[in-house]
């Protein structure tokens, strides 16, 4: 095919280091039943080591210029010309993958990894695993500690519904173009509810409302938020601290308080 330039707007690099492709590859530890999803193909360079070791390849890609070649060059693969973030992982289970889990690789689009991993939060019943290129700036944060400029939501949250790994650090040299910051392979894996009473879509709203304001106190962050006609005075939790020196068992004690007083109100 003719050469692709990456698109910024989609916030494209390419990897062109095969020795890197080759050491994401072996981190799946692939199996040929695996139902694998790979995000932003691109054109194709992990793809062309993915096609031999499993059967069961979803690539999803957003970029019209490169369906083509991928549809030419893996005949065999399915391919969703669609933008990852709209993409209902339900029906891709159902109708690619006869209802397994999916397991997921790429080098994801840096300006939305966030969100990637939101939507694996959202879809956290039907996902195996995952490992992704992503800034090692974010890679940081998903293993921070309380205390750190690093912890804030995305930590706890995956904490709560992955086992985020950093394998490994990317330099810049094996992307083209090159970006101005450090990548790096992360290993995510599904974990089973710790706790099925937890009505999870509160969690994620305290947790973001607990660092909606990273310089105030816990108790004035929540109370600048939809908590604000909540009853504090029950909470077993020293809420003049603020948000970044709570623990992941704390948020989740915090959303089950909340969570009595709504029942209690219906």
């Amino acid at each position: 095919m003719k050469k692709v330039k990456p698109l910024k707007k989609f916030s494209q690099n390419y990897l062109i280091d095969k020795n890197i492709i080759k050491k994401i590859v072996d981190q799946l530890e692939l199996k040929k039943e695996d139902c694998l999803v790979e995000i932003g193909p691109g054109i194709g360079s992990i793809t062309e080591i993915l096609v031999d070791k499993c059967d069961n390849l979803i690539l999803i890609e957003i970029d019209t210029r490169v369906i083509e070649h991928l549809t030419s060059q893996f005949q065999q693969i399915k391919i969703i010309n669609d933008d990852f973030l709209k993409v209902d992982l339900s029906k891709v289970s159902s109708e690619f993958c006869n209802k397994k889990k999916l397991r997921f690789t790429g080098n994801i689009p840096f300006n939305i990894t966030s969100p990637i991993l939101f939507k694996l939060f959202e879809y956290k019943t039907i996902i195996k695993d995952a490992v992704f290129i992503m800034p090692f700036d974010i890679a940081k944060k998903l293993n921070a500690k309380p205390k750190t400029k690093e912890y804030g939501i995305l930590t706890v949250l995956t904490n709560y519904f992955l086992e985020p790994k950093i394998l490994f650090k990317i330099s810049p040299n094996v992307f083209r173009p090159q970006p101005k910051i450090l990548s790096a392979a992360v290993h995510l894996k599904s974990k089973s509810r710790a706790d099925k009473l937890l009505d999870e879509k509160l969690f994620i709203t305290v947790v973001k409302s607990a660092f909606g304001n990273r310089r105030k106190t816990l108790k004035n962050s929540l109370s600048n938020s939809i908590f604000e006609v909540y009853n504090y005075s029950g909470i077993k939790l020293d809420i003049t601290k603020r948000a970044e020196e709570f623990e992941l068992k704390d948020f989740i004690y915090l959303t089950k308080y909340f969570q009595e007083q709504i029942n209690a109100k219906q």
